[in-house]
Protein backbone atom coordinates (compact mmCIF):
# COMPACT_ATOMS: atom_id res chain seq x y z
CA UNK A 1 0.00 0.00 0.00
CA UNK A 2 1.34 3.41 -0.99
CA UNK A 3 2.57 5.65 1.81
CA UNK A 4 1.89 9.35 1.19
CA UNK A 5 4.77 11.33 2.68
CA UNK A 6 4.10 15.06 3.13
CA UNK A 7 7.15 17.35 2.96
CA UNK A 8 6.05 20.27 5.19
CA UNK A 9 3.04 18.54 6.79
CA UNK A 10 2.44 21.38 9.29
CA UNK A 11 1.48 23.80 6.50
CA UNK A 12 -2.22 24.71 6.87
CA UNK A 13 -3.34 23.21 3.54
CA UNK A 14 -0.92 20.28 3.85
CA UNK A 15 -2.08 19.25 7.32
CA UNK A 16 -5.73 19.48 6.20
CA UNK A 17 -5.05 17.30 3.14
CA UNK A 18 -3.16 14.77 5.28
CA UNK A 19 -6.24 14.48 7.54
CA UNK A 20 -8.54 14.01 4.51
CA UNK A 21 -6.41 11.15 3.13
CA UNK A 22 -5.99 9.59 6.58
CA UNK A 23 -9.79 9.60 7.09
CA UNK A 24 -10.17 7.86 3.72
CA UNK A 25 -7.92 5.02 4.98
CA UNK A 26 -4.75 5.98 3.12
CA UNK A 27 -1.38 5.53 4.80
CA UNK A 28 -0.12 9.02 5.67
CA UNK A 29 2.97 10.48 7.35
CA UNK A 30 5.00 13.66 7.01
CA UNK A 31 7.92 15.78 8.09
CA UNK A 32 8.51 19.38 9.11
CA UNK A 33 10.48 21.73 11.35
CA UNK A 34 10.35 20.72 15.00
CA UNK A 35 8.93 24.08 16.19
CA UNK A 36 5.34 23.66 17.45
CA UNK A 37 2.68 24.97 15.08
CA UNK A 38 -1.06 24.92 15.86
CA UNK A 39 -1.86 22.78 12.79
CA UNK A 40 0.04 19.79 14.22
CA UNK A 41 -2.46 19.32 17.08
CA UNK A 42 -5.08 17.77 14.78
CA UNK A 43 -2.44 15.57 13.10
CA UNK A 44 -1.27 14.24 16.46
CA UNK A 45 -4.85 13.62 17.56
CA UNK A 46 -5.41 11.55 14.40
CA UNK A 47 -2.23 9.55 15.09
CA UNK A 48 -0.47 10.77 11.94
CA UNK A 49 3.30 10.40 12.23
CA UNK A 50 5.30 13.69 12.13
CA UNK A 51 9.07 13.40 11.66
CA UNK A 52 11.84 16.03 11.75
CA UNK A 53 13.16 16.86 8.26
CA UNK A 54 15.89 14.44 7.12
CA UNK A 55 16.51 12.62 3.87
CA UNK A 56 16.38 9.24 5.68
CA UNK A 57 12.58 9.70 5.97
CA UNK A 58 12.25 8.97 2.25
CA UNK A 59 11.86 5.28 1.40
CA UNK A 60 11.13 3.31 -1.81
CA UNK A 61 7.42 2.88 -2.59
CA UNK A 62 6.37 6.30 -1.23
CA UNK A 63 4.47 9.03 -3.05
CA UNK A 64 5.77 12.45 -2.05
CA UNK A 65 3.40 15.38 -1.62
CA UNK A 66 5.59 18.49 -1.46
CA UNK A 67 4.51 21.72 0.25
CA UNK A 68 4.69 24.87 -1.85
CA UNK A 69 7.11 26.49 0.60
CA UNK A 70 9.88 23.94 -0.04
CA UNK A 71 12.11 24.14 -3.15
CA UNK A 72 13.24 21.19 -5.28
CA UNK A 73 16.64 21.53 -3.56
CA UNK A 74 15.15 20.41 -0.21
CA UNK A 75 17.01 17.30 1.04
CA UNK A 76 13.89 15.11 1.16
CA UNK A 77 12.74 16.12 -2.32
CA UNK A 78 16.24 15.51 -3.68
CA UNK A 79 16.33 12.06 -2.05
CA UNK A 80 12.93 11.22 -3.55
CA UNK A 81 14.21 12.31 -6.99
CA UNK A 82 17.26 10.08 -6.55
CA UNK A 83 15.01 7.10 -5.72
CA UNK A 84 12.76 7.87 -8.70
CA UNK A 85 9.65 8.35 -6.53
CA UNK A 86 6.57 10.25 -7.73
CA UNK A 87 6.72 13.84 -6.39
CA UNK A 88 3.55 15.92 -6.59
CA UNK A 89 3.19 19.54 -5.47
CA UNK A 90 0.34 20.14 -3.02
CA UNK A 91 -1.89 22.14 -5.38
CA UNK A 92 -1.37 19.68 -8.27
CA UNK A 93 -2.33 16.73 -6.05
CA UNK A 94 -5.43 18.56 -4.89
CA UNK A 95 -6.37 19.41 -8.49
CA UNK A 96 -6.38 15.70 -9.43
CA UNK A 97 -7.99 14.53 -6.18
CA UNK A 98 -11.09 16.73 -6.44
CA UNK A 99 -12.15 15.28 -9.80
CA UNK A 100 -13.79 12.35 -7.96
CA UNK A 101 -16.43 14.63 -6.35
CA UNK A 102 -18.75 17.56 -6.98
CA UNK A 103 -16.07 20.09 -6.07
CA UNK A 104 -16.66 23.56 -4.64
CA UNK A 105 -13.69 25.95 -4.60
CA UNK A 106 -13.89 28.90 -2.21
CA UNK A 107 -11.65 31.76 -3.26
CA UNK A 108 -11.25 35.51 -2.76
CA UNK A 109 -8.86 37.94 -1.12
CA UNK A 110 -10.76 37.79 2.20
CA UNK A 111 -13.25 35.43 3.81
CA UNK A 112 -12.04 32.19 2.19
CA UNK A 113 -11.46 30.21 5.38
CA UNK A 114 -14.67 31.24 7.15
CA UNK A 115 -16.78 30.61 4.03
CA UNK A 116 -15.14 27.22 3.39
CA UNK A 117 -15.85 26.16 6.98
CA UNK A 118 -19.45 27.36 6.77
CA UNK A 119 -20.08 25.74 3.37
CA UNK A 120 -18.66 22.39 4.56
CA UNK A 121 -20.78 22.49 7.72
CA UNK A 122 -24.01 23.35 5.86
CA UNK A 123 -23.64 20.91 2.95
CA UNK A 124 -22.68 18.02 5.23
CA UNK A 125 -26.15 18.39 6.78
CA UNK A 126 -27.60 17.25 3.43
CA UNK A 127 -24.96 15.08 1.75
CA UNK A 128 -21.74 13.27 2.72
CA UNK A 129 -19.02 15.89 2.30
CA UNK A 130 -15.23 15.94 2.49
CA UNK A 131 -13.55 19.29 3.08
CA UNK A 132 -10.21 21.05 3.31
CA UNK A 133 -10.03 24.36 5.20
CA UNK A 134 -7.06 26.75 5.26
CA UNK A 135 -6.99 26.80 9.07
CA UNK A 136 -5.46 23.31 8.97
CA UNK A 137 -8.75 21.39 9.30
CA UNK A 138 -9.59 18.55 6.93
CA UNK A 139 -12.05 15.66 6.90
CA UNK A 140 -12.45 12.82 4.42
CA UNK A 141 -15.77 10.98 4.15
CA UNK A 142 -15.38 7.64 2.41
CA UNK A 143 -18.65 7.95 0.48
CA UNK A 144 -18.41 11.72 -0.04
CA UNK A 145 -20.39 13.27 -2.88
CA UNK A 146 -19.10 16.81 -2.34
CA UNK A 147 -15.61 18.18 -1.78
CA UNK A 148 -15.43 21.74 -0.38
CA UNK A 149 -11.99 23.33 -0.35
CA UNK A 150 -10.18 26.61 0.08
CA UNK A 151 -8.43 27.80 -3.10
CA UNK A 152 -5.69 30.38 -2.63
CA UNK A 153 -4.80 32.93 -5.30
CA UNK A 154 -1.23 33.46 -4.01
CA UNK A 155 1.29 32.71 -6.78
CA UNK A 156 -1.74 31.70 -8.88
CA UNK A 157 -1.80 28.30 -7.14
CA UNK A 158 -5.55 28.02 -7.70
CA UNK A 159 -4.97 27.70 -11.45
CA UNK A 160 -4.18 24.01 -10.76
CA UNK A 161 -7.90 23.53 -10.03
CA UNK A 162 -10.82 22.84 -12.39
CA UNK A 163 -13.73 22.78 -9.90
CA UNK A 164 -17.42 22.24 -10.59
CA UNK A 165 -18.32 25.40 -8.67
CA UNK A 166 -16.43 28.43 -7.39
CA UNK A 167 -17.46 30.97 -4.80
CA UNK A 168 -15.57 34.26 -5.24
CA UNK A 169 -15.94 36.43 -2.15
CA UNK A 170 -14.03 39.52 -3.34
CA UNK A 171 -11.02 40.71 -5.30
CA UNK A 172 -8.63 42.99 -3.42
CA UNK A 173 -4.96 43.86 -3.77
CA UNK A 174 -2.94 41.68 -1.39
CA UNK A 175 0.33 39.72 -1.56
CA UNK A 176 2.25 42.73 -2.92
CA UNK A 177 5.38 40.55 -2.92
CA UNK A 178 3.85 38.63 -5.86
CA UNK A 179 1.02 40.58 -7.52
CA UNK A 180 1.94 43.82 -9.30
CA UNK A 181 -1.41 45.60 -8.74
CA UNK A 182 -5.17 45.06 -8.62
CA UNK A 183 -5.30 44.34 -12.37
CA UNK A 184 -2.78 41.53 -11.95
CA UNK A 185 -4.96 40.05 -9.16
CA UNK A 186 -8.06 40.37 -11.37
CA UNK A 187 -6.34 38.57 -14.26
CA UNK A 188 -5.62 35.59 -11.97
CA UNK A 189 -9.27 35.38 -10.88
CA UNK A 190 -10.46 35.80 -14.48
CA UNK A 191 -8.26 32.88 -15.57
CA UNK A 192 -9.60 30.79 -12.65
CA UNK A 193 -13.19 31.65 -13.66
CA UNK A 194 -12.65 30.15 -17.13
CA UNK A 195 -11.71 26.81 -15.50
CA UNK A 196 -14.98 26.38 -13.54
CA UNK A 197 -17.26 23.66 -14.94
CA UNK A 198 -20.80 24.28 -13.58
CA UNK A 199 -21.29 27.71 -12.02
CA UNK A 200 -19.74 30.67 -10.20
CA UNK A 201 -21.22 32.51 -7.21
CA UNK A 202 -19.58 35.93 -7.05
CA UNK A 203 -20.19 38.86 -4.70
CA UNK A 204 -21.93 41.40 -6.93
CA UNK A 205 -21.22 44.26 -4.50
CA UNK A 206 -17.53 43.93 -5.45
CA UNK A 207 -16.77 46.14 -8.45
CA UNK A 208 -13.92 43.89 -9.64
CA UNK A 209 -16.06 40.75 -9.54
CA UNK A 210 -18.78 42.45 -11.62
CA UNK A 211 -16.36 42.21 -14.57
CA UNK A 212 -15.76 38.43 -14.25
CA UNK A 213 -16.61 36.41 -17.36
CA UNK A 214 -16.97 32.65 -17.64
CA UNK A 215 -18.21 29.79 -19.83
CA UNK A 216 -20.72 28.86 -17.10
CA UNK A 217 -23.49 30.84 -15.33
CA UNK A 218 -22.17 33.59 -13.02
CA UNK A 219 -24.67 34.23 -10.21
CA UNK A 220 -24.22 37.32 -8.07
CA UNK A 221 -24.98 37.68 -4.38
CA UNK A 222 -24.87 40.71 -2.09
CA UNK A 223 -26.73 43.61 -0.50
CA UNK A 224 -27.19 45.72 -3.63
CA UNK A 225 -30.25 45.69 -5.87
CA UNK A 226 -29.65 43.68 -9.04
CA UNK A 227 -27.95 40.73 -7.34
CA UNK A 228 -29.44 37.32 -8.12
CA UNK A 229 -29.34 36.50 -4.39
CA UNK A 230 -29.94 39.58 -2.23
CA UNK A 231 -29.92 40.00 1.56
CA UNK A 232 -32.47 42.54 2.82
CA UNK A 233 -34.11 43.59 6.10
CA UNK A 234 -30.96 42.87 8.08
CA UNK A 235 -31.36 42.84 11.86
CA UNK A 236 -28.14 43.04 13.90
CA UNK A 237 -28.13 42.18 17.58
CA UNK A 238 -25.56 41.24 20.20
CA UNK A 239 -26.61 37.59 19.61
CA UNK A 240 -26.01 37.55 15.85
CA UNK A 241 -27.64 38.64 12.60
CA UNK A 242 -30.84 37.74 10.74
CA UNK A 243 -31.86 38.66 7.19
CA UNK A 244 -34.32 37.92 4.39
CA UNK A 245 -33.06 36.40 1.15
CA UNK A 246 -34.63 37.44 -2.16
CA UNK A 247 -33.88 35.42 -5.29
CA UNK A 248 -34.22 37.64 -8.37
CA UNK A 249 -36.43 40.01 -6.34
CA UNK A 250 -38.73 37.25 -5.05
CA UNK A 251 -38.74 36.51 -1.30
CA UNK A 252 -37.16 33.10 -0.59
CA UNK A 253 -36.76 32.72 3.19
CA UNK A 254 -35.43 34.27 6.40
CA UNK A 255 -32.09 33.09 7.81
CA UNK A 256 -30.20 33.72 11.06
CA UNK A 257 -26.49 33.38 11.82
CA UNK A 258 -24.79 33.48 15.25
CA UNK A 259 -22.02 35.72 13.85
CA UNK A 260 -21.36 39.43 13.47
CA UNK A 261 -20.52 41.96 10.78
CA UNK A 262 -21.64 42.42 7.16
CA UNK A 263 -18.90 40.10 5.89
CA UNK A 264 -20.50 37.15 7.68
CA UNK A 265 -23.88 37.91 6.10
CA UNK A 266 -22.21 37.84 2.67
CA UNK A 267 -20.44 34.55 3.45
CA UNK A 268 -23.76 33.00 4.51
CA UNK A 269 -25.50 34.36 1.41
CA UNK A 270 -22.94 32.67 -0.86
CA UNK A 271 -23.59 29.36 0.92
CA UNK A 272 -27.39 29.79 0.75
CA UNK A 273 -27.14 30.59 -2.98
CA UNK A 274 -25.11 27.52 -3.86
CA UNK A 275 -27.27 25.20 -1.75
CA UNK A 276 -30.40 26.60 -3.44
CA UNK A 277 -28.80 26.08 -6.87
CA UNK A 278 -28.03 22.46 -5.91
CA UNK A 279 -31.68 22.05 -4.77
CA UNK A 280 -30.92 21.42 -1.09
CA UNK A 281 -33.67 21.70 1.51
CA UNK A 282 -33.89 25.28 2.85
CA UNK A 283 -34.90 24.07 6.33
CA UNK A 284 -31.69 22.03 6.64
CA UNK A 285 -29.65 25.03 5.44
CA UNK A 286 -31.35 27.28 8.02
CA UNK A 287 -30.67 24.85 10.86
CA UNK A 288 -27.02 24.27 9.87
CA UNK A 289 -26.32 28.01 9.63
CA UNK A 290 -27.34 28.45 13.27
CA UNK A 291 -25.07 25.63 14.54
CA UNK A 292 -21.81 26.66 12.86
CA UNK A 293 -19.11 27.10 15.49
CA UNK A 294 -16.60 28.97 13.33
CA UNK A 295 -13.06 28.16 12.24
CA UNK A 296 -9.70 28.47 13.99
CA UNK A 297 -8.19 31.91 14.46
CA UNK A 298 -11.28 33.75 13.19
CA UNK A 299 -12.84 35.79 16.03
CA UNK A 300 -11.87 33.06 18.55
CA UNK A 301 -12.97 34.33 21.97
CA UNK A 302 -11.71 33.67 25.48
CA UNK A 303 -12.92 35.37 28.66
CA UNK A 304 -10.13 36.21 31.13
CA UNK A 305 -11.20 38.16 34.21
CA UNK A 306 -13.17 41.23 33.15
CA UNK A 307 -11.70 41.15 29.63
CA UNK A 308 -12.55 39.18 26.50
CA UNK A 309 -9.52 38.24 24.40
CA UNK A 310 -10.16 37.61 20.70
CA UNK A 311 -7.65 35.89 18.43
CA UNK A 312 -8.11 36.72 14.73
CA UNK A 313 -6.07 36.12 11.58
CA UNK A 314 -6.88 39.61 10.21
CA UNK A 315 -3.73 40.81 8.44
CA UNK A 316 -5.05 43.13 5.70
CA UNK A 317 -6.73 46.53 6.28
CA UNK A 318 -10.08 45.26 4.93
CA UNK A 319 -10.02 42.33 7.38
CA UNK A 320 -9.01 44.50 10.36
CA UNK A 321 -11.92 46.84 9.65
CA UNK A 322 -14.35 43.86 9.44
CA UNK A 323 -13.06 42.35 12.70
CA UNK A 324 -13.34 45.65 14.62
CA UNK A 325 -16.87 46.23 13.26
CA UNK A 326 -17.90 42.68 14.28
CA UNK A 327 -16.57 43.31 17.81
CA UNK A 328 -18.56 46.56 17.99
CA UNK A 329 -21.76 44.76 16.94
CA UNK A 330 -21.36 42.03 19.54
CA UNK A 331 -20.03 44.30 22.32
CA UNK A 332 -21.48 47.78 21.65
CA UNK A 333 -20.86 49.07 25.19
CA UNK A 334 -17.25 47.92 25.60
CA UNK A 335 -13.93 49.53 24.79
CA UNK A 336 -12.26 47.84 21.79
CA UNK A 337 -8.46 47.49 22.06
CA UNK A 338 -6.50 46.45 18.95
CA UNK A 339 -3.19 44.58 19.29
CA UNK A 340 -1.79 44.21 15.78
CA UNK A 341 1.31 42.52 14.38
CA UNK A 342 1.90 43.45 10.72
CA UNK A 343 2.74 40.44 8.51
CA UNK A 344 5.58 41.02 6.01
CA UNK A 345 7.37 44.28 5.27
CA UNK A 346 6.06 44.38 1.69
CA UNK A 347 2.43 44.31 2.86
CA UNK A 348 3.10 46.87 5.62
CA UNK A 349 4.76 49.24 3.14
CA UNK A 350 2.05 48.83 0.50
CA UNK A 351 -0.85 49.46 2.92
CA UNK A 352 0.67 51.80 5.51
CA UNK A 353 -2.10 54.44 5.24
CA UNK A 354 -4.87 51.83 5.00
CA UNK A 355 -3.60 49.98 8.09
CA UNK A 356 -3.58 53.26 10.02
CA UNK A 357 -7.15 54.10 8.94
CA UNK A 358 -8.51 50.62 9.83
CA UNK A 359 -6.76 50.43 13.21
CA UNK A 360 -8.00 53.92 14.09
CA UNK A 361 -11.53 52.43 14.31
CA UNK A 362 -10.46 50.81 17.60
CA UNK A 363 -10.52 52.83 20.82
CA UNK A 364 -6.81 52.19 21.38
CA UNK A 365 -4.09 50.47 19.32
CA UNK A 366 -0.97 48.58 20.36
CA UNK A 367 1.53 47.54 17.68
CA UNK A 368 3.94 44.59 17.71
CA UNK A 369 7.16 44.43 15.69
CA UNK A 370 6.66 43.49 12.01
CA UNK A 371 6.70 39.75 11.35
CA UNK A 372 8.98 39.62 8.31
CA UNK A 373 9.67 36.94 5.74
CA UNK A 374 13.20 35.63 5.25
CA UNK A 375 12.87 36.44 1.54
CA UNK A 376 12.28 40.14 2.07
CA UNK A 377 14.52 43.16 1.87
CA UNK A 378 12.82 45.53 4.29
CA UNK A 379 14.97 48.62 3.78
CA UNK A 380 14.37 51.32 6.39
CA UNK A 381 10.73 50.49 7.18
CA UNK A 382 9.94 49.85 10.85
CA UNK A 383 6.89 49.55 13.08
CA UNK A 384 7.42 53.20 14.07
CA UNK A 385 6.36 54.28 10.56
CA UNK A 386 2.91 52.83 11.27
CA UNK A 387 2.85 54.08 14.86
CA UNK A 388 3.41 57.67 13.62
CA UNK A 389 0.15 57.47 11.66
CA UNK A 390 -2.10 56.22 14.50
CA UNK A 391 -2.90 58.71 17.25
CA UNK A 392 -2.06 57.56 20.80
CA UNK A 393 -0.79 54.14 19.61
CA UNK A 394 1.92 52.30 21.56
CA UNK A 395 4.48 49.59 20.80
CA UNK A 396 3.85 46.34 22.70
CA UNK A 397 6.77 44.10 23.67
CA UNK A 398 6.31 40.41 24.41
CA UNK A 399 7.92 40.83 27.84
CA UNK A 400 5.79 43.85 28.75
CA UNK A 401 2.21 42.87 27.91
CA UNK A 402 1.06 43.77 31.44
CA UNK A 403 0.23 47.27 30.12
CA UNK A 404 -2.99 45.69 28.76
CA UNK A 405 -4.31 45.05 32.28
CA UNK A 406 -5.29 48.73 32.58
CA UNK A 407 -8.11 48.20 30.05
CA UNK A 408 -10.61 46.67 32.44
CA UNK A 409 -13.88 45.30 31.13
CA UNK A 410 -12.71 45.67 27.51
CA UNK A 411 -12.38 43.59 24.34
CA UNK A 412 -8.78 42.96 23.28
CA UNK A 413 -8.36 41.94 19.63
CA UNK A 414 -5.07 40.15 18.89
CA UNK A 415 -4.76 40.38 15.09
CA UNK A 416 -2.15 39.15 12.63
CA UNK A 417 -0.91 36.29 10.43
CA UNK A 418 2.55 35.88 11.98
CA UNK A 419 3.08 34.70 15.55
CA UNK A 420 0.75 37.18 17.26
CA UNK A 421 -0.45 34.30 19.50
CA UNK A 422 2.78 34.51 21.50
CA UNK A 423 1.77 38.01 22.67
CA UNK A 424 -1.64 36.73 23.78
CA UNK A 425 -0.04 33.75 25.53
CA UNK A 426 2.47 36.03 27.28
CA UNK A 427 -0.40 38.26 28.41
CA UNK A 428 -2.49 35.34 29.70
CA UNK A 429 0.51 34.15 31.77
CA UNK A 430 0.70 37.64 33.34
CA UNK A 431 -2.89 37.27 34.48
CA UNK A 432 -2.54 33.88 36.18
Amino acid sequence: MTIYHFVGIKGSGMSALAQVLHDMNFNVQGSDFEKHFFTQDALEKAGIKILPFQKENIKPGMTIIAGNAFPDTHEEIQEATKLGLPIVRYHRFLGDFMQKFTSIAITGAHGKTSTTGLMAHVISGSKPTSFLIGDGTGKGERDAEYFVFEACEYRRHFLSYFPDYAIMTNIDFDHPDYFANIDDVFSAFQQMAMQVKKGIFACGDDEQLQKIQAKVPVLFYGFDEGNDYQAKNIIKTTEGTSFDVFIRNTFYDTFSIPTFGDHNVLNALAVIGLCHYEAMNAEIVKERLTTFKGVKRRFSEKRVGSQILIDDYAHHPTEIKATIQAAKQKYPDKEIIAVFQPHTFTRTQAFLEDFANSLSLADKTYLCEIFGSARENHGKLSIHDLQDKIADSEILAEDHTSVLTQHENSIILFMGAGDIQKFQEAYEKQLI
